[in-house]
């Protein structure tokens, strides 16, 4: 009887130390190596005047990376998503909140601010709008409360240039509302030129089914083509500046479905990225000086119909995704995409190898799963550039 008992002892804990095993201890060894793996200092400025609400979803993604990398301010402090960085603060008051800008510094600090920083990101500097704040979005134009670039942040992105800093920018940077005039400055000095054009991946292009589909658009469209629409069924719109709106259609203009970002697996920057990441959110349509090296393009596979109308729209077969150049010890960086926005938690930034885990349950196919673009592109990205960013001051 008593060699039953500890046979069935023995049973019942061998059952419970893999679980013990994958429950606690794995967990918390994970944690032990970040707890104790040493910090990295980089100072980093942030702009994003795109901060509607609380949830920081054009920045959070950004800083859940730099804490999980242990990345620190020059006060050895963690950065903050609520207070660390420049744009607007949304509250409850009936102006929706305030804003922190960079045309609020003089000359001397702006210097002051690029000569201290590492790294400069503009995360998205769209902004914000009345209808942010209402229940009910409609398509009437709506009453702009804060954003753009201005001057204030192209006196610290020229200063950052000529200090030869590492210079990170993506979609929405460039377009509306930002003045033409700081623009053309912000262009000359990162070296990148906007064709206009965005775009975007619709799953379905019947406007009876999909209410997704901007009225605006629909309304453009019809307007330029004669009132007749495009087939049902996914498609891609592009949207120019001046007004201007086309529509591809998938098995038509162009195969695949879905706009592709390809990455070559042996690429000269060395950066360790899938080949192929599906993206169906807005991004933009730019060109680049000779001097950029191309990290991963946007491939639409365009049909020889689909060929002729990017020829008559003025852009070529591929669009630069995520682009880089070397400047001194600095780098500038621009992402052709709004990689940054994440619009729901992830987790815990507090366990070594978090990433990897991630990476294994969000497919890198499955498109309408922001959390698998982050965890199988963004992440990747934008750590290696970090990693490289803190290697580099390290040296100094």
């Amino acid at each position: 009887m008593k060699k039953l008992v500890t046979e069935e002892l023995r049973i019942s804990f061998g059952g419970v130390i893999p679980f013990l095993l994958i429950v606690v201890f794995i967990p918390l060894i994970s944690y032990l190596i970040w707890l104790f793996y040493p910090a990295k200092q980089l100072e980093i400025v942030v702009i994003d005047k795109t901060v509607p609400t609380d949830t920081y979803q054009e920045h959070h993604a950004l800083f859940w990376t730099l804490k999980h990398l242990k990345i620190q301010n020059k006060n050895n402090d963690f950065y903050d998503e609520e207070t660390d960085y420049f744009g607007f603060f949304p509250d409850n008051t009936p102006s929706f909140g305030t804003s922190n800008d960079l045309l609020q510094l003089d000359e001397n600090e702006i210097i002051e601010t690029a000569t201290n920083l590492d790294v400069l990101y503009f995360a998205d500097t769209y902004g914000v709008f009345e209808e942010d704040f209402k229940e009910h979005n409609s398509d009437e134009v709506s009453k702009k409360i804060y954003g753009g670039l201005n001057r204030g942040d192209i006196n610290l992105l020229r200063e950052a240039v000529a200090q030869k800093k590492t210079i990170i920018a993506e979609f929405n940077t460039m377009a509306s509302p930002t003045p033409v005039g700081i623009r053309t400055e912000f262009e000359n000095l990162m070296g990148l030129k906007w064709t206009g054009w965005i775009a975007r991946y619709f799953e379905e292009m019947d406007s009876t089914i999909n209410t997704d589909l901007p009225k605006w658009f629909i309304s453009q469209y019809l307007e330029q083509h004669e009132n007749n629409w495009v087939p049902a069924g996914p498609g891609i719109v592009f949207v120019h500046e001046k007004g201007r709106v086309e529509a591809f259609s998938d098995g038509l203009d162009y195969f695949g479905e879905i706009p592709k970002i390809r990455t070559q697996r042996i690429n000269q920057q060395g950066f360790k990225l899938p080949e192929l990441v599906p993206y169906p959110e807005w991004f933009d349509i730019v060109l680049i000086e000779r001097d950029y090296q191309v990290i991963s393009f946007y491939d639409i596979d365009p049909s020889t119909k689909g060929k002729e109308k990017l020829r008559d729209m003025g852009l070529p077969r591929f669009f630069p995704a995520a682009v880089f150049k070397n400047v001194g010890e600095g780098q500038f960086y621009y992402f052709a995409g709004d990689f940054s926005d994440l619009r729901s938690s992830i987790g815990s930034v507090h366990f070594t190898g978090l990433p990897m885990l991630w990476r294994g349950f969000h497919l890198v196919s499955d498109y309408k799963d922001r959390k698998s673009f982050y965890w199988n592109y963004f992440y990747p990205l934008l750590s290696q550039i970090l990693e490289k960013a803190a290697r580099e001051k390290q040296k100094d």
